[in-house]
């Protein structure tokens, strides 16, 4: 198998760039931009550390990623399953990056920089959801940020109802636990608690 091993061979098979590609990019938070992380209610956090790279799911209400000025994003970090992967890995290298999704739209959005992970307790007070706060909060600062167009969106077809897969047809979680753990946990009793105990640690 032939292997790419410069960036140069790479250059000869894709070319350069137009313009379109290059023009979008910001090294901040345009006031186009700014409607896209607003209405995003999800996005993946990508961060890198010692034991190599991680992406990890974020979802909230739209507009969960607070704009709080033009080189400044806040995340909330939501109760989740204590992994903190993405938080291990900030702490030792602070490169971070975001993609947004926003249901419907065909455009994401891609957001690189460096971040931090702060306790202060007005910031978590401020993202309350609940009357419950946050343990931390992401504090990002934008390095880069652009959309990206469509075509993935379009190719993958994403977001029509019709191609939706049915999750009768999926392994459930408690299934892969039980599987993994040699039944040791996991099962048909995890997944039938699992929609009230998430119901009751949302926030």
């Amino acid at each position: 198998m032939a292997v790419i091993t410069s960036v140069e061979q790479l250059e000869v098979i894709y070319g350069h760039p137009g313009e379109t590609s290059t023009v979008k990019v910001a090294d901040r938070v345009t006031p186009s931009y700014r409607v896209l992380i607003e209405t995003s209610p999800f996005a993946a956090l990508a961060t890198s550390g010692p034991e190599g790279l991680d992406c990890s799911p974020r979802g909230d209400v739209p507009g969960f990623v607070r704009v709080h000025d033009e080189k400044t994003l806040m995340m909330p970090d939501r109760r989740g399953n204590n992994r903190i992967d993405s938080l291990r890995n900030i702490v030792r290298d602070p490169r971070v990056a975001l993609l947004f999704l926003i249901p419907g739209c065909g455009n994401t959005l891609r957001v690189n920089g460096r971040a931090y992970v702060s306790d202060d307790p007005e910031l978590l007070t401020s993202f309350r959801m609940e009357g419950k706060a946050p343990r931390t909060v992401i504090v990002l600062t934008v390095e880069e940020i652009y959309f990206q167009c469509a075509r993935a969106i379009v190719r993958s077809d994403l977001w029509n109802p019709d191609r939706r897969v049915d999750p009768k047809s999926l392994p459930t979680p408690g299934q892969i636990l039980a599987e993994m753990s040699e039944n040791r946990i996991g099962g048909e009793e995890y997944d039938r608690a699992w929609p009230e105990r998430a119901r009751q640690s949302m926030w």
